[in-house]
């Protein structure tokens, strides 16, 4: 019996319900409607342009994927997009357009792993050129100039910048970015084999993923072609490895990686690798490349902070022209504080919504939409409860806080309790002086100086400064 395109899509609803983020769903892909289906080409009806364009820039490799599972290898999509008539008395017009990103695939430009007859010996060299040329695999939009620098980044981001200059003859080699999610450890290792690329056109550079490397491997061991495959890497000059706590479950990949990471660095190539936690607390990895991956520097990317956040922001409005309210941008920076990518999707979700009911943003539409991205039970958090919160940290007593001594473990906590306040509350520099016995801005704006000089230099005071922060978050909760 043949499936009705109602249950074409509501089977591939179900698999990819299970693959995105549940907010990145209810946005994206509850609005679609089937509306018929046709020769295996499903029409689908987004409710604009904007979702068209959307879909097709972000999701078209997990369309391609769930409804050549449901059709067969010759399906194809064709969108219905609502069009304003022009006219309220009306019915809205449609226009339809093929799904411009459904052609035949390579294995490299897929994010699942396809099943290829005869594959090529070298993964990513580009067919019938000659010399080693290689398809890089770097996203070009991935760069310096759009990274946004901040205490959270600084210090990685200037090792990457000097990498980039200086491929394979300076101390950073390895170099290992680790952070959490979405804190930017791709686009910062991207953005260095982009600058490398332009500054040394003649260097091969190469990104790949774990997932990739490893599926690879698979495939060059079951063919017998191992050799092919580390000697094909042996050959990059730059390689640059995403998401390496993935190698805990893959224990003759890291084999060949180590044959590979031992040549390249030895013939003076680079590498940079990313991870979710540093190398130290790397399970399931062999000794012999922790060591490896300790040679170089290991840098972390922290969560952004408020000002931070905020250029982010002003940043990604400007290069794709929006506007929209300041205090709906202070409100967004404000309320997403766990990562960029979270930050960034909050302010797609309310450009959608914008567009979707066809009204200016403003900042009763930003807490609508962002209620659901804030957790609804946090509580404010106040100077008084970041002041006990470190007091009880480093066994200081409240009053000592405020008294006008130079004992430089009370001044220390309270140049971090202003820290914290600034970060963390709504107060202004004033309103936060005379929280401690009247002190004016300016010994504020020092405070916090302070406090961002001292993690660039003691990395203790940098641990705790950073478990305090924790705990301010952990407390609004």
């Amino acid at each position: 019996m043949q499936k009705t395109h109602e249950q074409v899509w509501n089977n591939c609803l179900a698999i990819i319900r299970d693959i995105v983020e549940w907010q990145h769903f209810k946005t994206w892909f509850e609005p679609i409607r089937p509306v018929a289906l046709k020769d295996n080409v499903l029409t689908i009806h987004v409710p604009s342009q904007f979702f068209y364009e959307y879909l097709e820039e972000h999701y078209v490799n997990l369309l391609a994927k769930t409804l050549k599972r449901e059709l067969g290898k010759d399906a194809r999509l064709e969108y219905r997009i609502m069009v304003d008539s022009g006219s309220g008395g009306n019915k809205p017009l449609t226009m339809d357009v093929a799904g411009q990103g459904f052609r035949t695939y390579t294995n490299n430009e897929m994010d699942f792993p396809l099943v290829i007859h005869n594959p090529l010996k070298n993964p990513f060299v580009i067919p019938g050129l000659k010399k080693m040329q290689v398809d890089s695999q770097l996203n070009p939009i991935y760069t310096f100039d759009s990274f946004v620098e901040g205490d959270c980044n600084r210090v990685v981001r200037r090792a990457g910048k000097t990498v980039a200059e200086k491929p394979g003859t300076t101390s950073f080699n390895p170099l290992v970015i680790y952070g959490g999610v979405g804190l930017g450890k791709t686009h910062l290792a991207q953005a260095i084999g982009n600058e490398v690329a332009r500054l040394h056109p003649n260097k091969v550079v190469l990104y790949v993923s774990s997932e990739k490397f490893i599926n690879q491997f698979q495939d060059h061991s079951r063919n017998n072609a191992i050799n092919d495959f580390i000697h094909f890497y042996q050959l990059i000059d730059v390689l640059i490895i995403d998401d390496i706590q993935f190698f805990s479950r893959a224990e003759r990949t890291q084999d060949a990686l180590f044959a590979i990471f031992n040549h390249l660095h030895q013939s003076g190539k680079q590498l940079i690798l990313t991870s979710d936690k540093p190398p130290k607390d790397l399970e399931g990895v062999q000794e012999r490349l922790l060591s490896r991956f300790r040679w170089g520097l290991s840098a972390d990317l922290q969560i952004p902070d408020y000002e931070t956040r905020m250029e982010i922001l002003e940043k990604k409005m400007r290069n794709d022209g929006l506007e929209m309210p300041k205090e709906v941008v202070k409100y967004i920076a404000y309320n997403i504080q766990t990562n960029v990518r979270e930050l960034e999707g909050a302010l797609i979700s309310l450009l959608a919504q914008s567009s979707l009911n066809k009204r200016d943003i403003d900042l009763e539409l930003a807490k609508k939409v962002l209620r659901n991205f804030i957790r609804t039970t946090s509580k404010e958090v106040t100077i008084e409860n970041i002041q006990k919160m470190v007091c009880d940290f480093y066994d200081v007593s409240y009053d000592k806080l405020l008294q006008k001594t130079r004992k430089r473990e009370v001044v220390q906590a309270r140049q971090i309790t202003m820290y914290l306040a600034k970060i963390f509350t709504k107060n202004s520099l004033k309103t936060i002086g005379e929280h401690f016995g009247g002190r004016d801005h300016t010994t504020v704006i020092h405070s916090c100086q302070t406090v961002k000089d001292l993690m660039d230099t003691d990395p203790i005071f940098r641990e705790n400064v950073i478990e305090l922060q924790q705990k301010v978050q952990l407390a609004a909760l």
